[in-house]
């Protein structure tokens, strides 16, 4: 896992995680837990991917994007991967 990008909390919104990607220009955010250890990443096409869901709201927070199904399996824990 490439964990040279941005660090966010995995507590962040996906609202406030595109807006910080968009800041940044950056394409992926390395996520964190609260001791600071990185427990993966997500895209920025996988946020918009997310909020476009039925089960999106303006309270999900990354980490509930990272139990949810857009996980991929065959990679690494915590890593998103959109499948299609």
């Amino acid at each position: 896992m490439d964990t040279s990008g941005p660090r966010v909390g995995d507590d962040m919104t996906v609202e406030v995680a595109l807006s910080v990607m968009a800041g940044a220009r950056v394409e992926y955010l390395v996520l964190c837990d609260g001791d600071d250890q990185s427990t993966g990443s997500v895209t920025l096409a996988e946020l918009v991917a997310h909020r476009g869901s039925s089960t999106y709201t303006d309270r999900t927070r990354l980490r509930d994007v990272l139990d949810g199904p857009f996980v991929s399996h065959g990679r690494t824990p915590g890593v998103l991967a959109l499948s299609g």
